[in-house]
């Protein structure tokens, strides 16, 4: 990721209008700024999440709160939980990402 031409700003995350995504079940909010190429988001899953597609997009993702669940596509499943975070490259690995209680995340990708 290559970050150029953006001014130093400060986010308050709570003035952001959240967009609600449906999953296969649950659904997740997202509170969403693009910066260029580059999109920056707070996501809260709901309880029950389980996500509609396999993803192929790079991530980082740190959790906030919560345990989120990410599968990848050869069938292994890693688990954060707060202070812990992934990172994957784009069309690296297909993964998707499960909560049975919820959990929310900042994600940059």
């Amino acid at each position: 990721m290559k970050m150029t031409d953006i001014p130093f700003n400060v986010t308050d995350w709570d003035t952001i209008e959240p967009t609600k995504h449906q999953g296969e079940t649950g659904f997740a909010l997202w509170r969403t700024k693009h910066f260029g190429d580059i999109r920056v988001r707070i996501v809260e899953y709901s309880p029950g999440y389980l996500a509609d597609h396999w993803c192929l997009k790079g991530h980082v993702l740190f959790c906030l709160s919560g345990e989120l669940s990410t599968e990848l596509d050869d069938g292994s499943v890693h688990v954060l939980k707060p202070g812990m975070s992934y990172q994957v490259a784009d069309n690296a690995e297909a993964h998707r990402s499960s909560t049975k209680e919820g959990a929310t995340l900042f994600v940059v990708d």
